[in-house]
């Protein structure tokens, strides 16, 4: 049995998978999304062809989906162009393993690298340490709070905007 840990492009037949992920109740409360999200509406969403630079992404090991990510365009304006959303999950029992690590190296690389994108943003609950601190691990900072940003099991919390700016942009070549 093979026990490395696979990351790989999120494709149409992972719809039952990422809807599993997504809809742990384990890992709803830490989201910015409803819970039990279906299966069909992950086909859906799917089934949409993602324009580059969006980019999802899983990570597996021995055949068991354990999280998603993703990369998405903060806004359509030509100004914005250079900011991409991250949003990440990880199943409970996966977590602390490095899986959520092996996530947000991949979709860091994959912005730096190949994406043209200058700016990495998200949101995440100000209770939420575990996540804030791997954000941080990965060059994220605290940039603001929002009050009462969003509602979560029947209270509304704070959540903390986080971006990574791209740690050495690309430069033109000396003449």
């Amino acid at each position: 049995m093979n026990d490395a840990l696979i990351i790989r492009r999120v494709t149409l037949d992972d719809a039952a998978a990422v809807a599993r992920v997504m809809g742990d109740p384990g890992i709803y409360p830490g989201l910015m999304q409803i819970p039990y999200t279906s299966v069909e509406l992950w086909r859906e969403r799917l089934a949409k062809p993602l324009q580059p630079p969006e980019l999802m992404l899983l990570a597996e090991r021995a055949g068991e989906v354990l999280g998603t990510c993703g990369l998405h365009p903060v806004h359509p304006s030509v100004r914005r162009r250079h900011a991409m959303i991250l949003g990440i999950s990880v199943l409970p029992q996966a977590q602390r393993q490095g899986v959520g690590s092996a996530l947000m190296q991949a979709l860091c690389d994959y912005a730096d690298r190949w994406a043209h994108v200058l700016r990495l943003e998200l949101n995440v609950y100000c209770d939420n340490a575990p996540a804030i601190a791997l954000y941080r691990k990965h060059g994220f900072e605290i940039e603001g709070t929002h009050r009462a940003y969003a509602l979560r099991d029947g209270a509304y919390v704070d959540s903390h905007s986080m971006a990574r700016l791209h740690p050495n942009p690309p430069q033109l070549p000396a003449r």
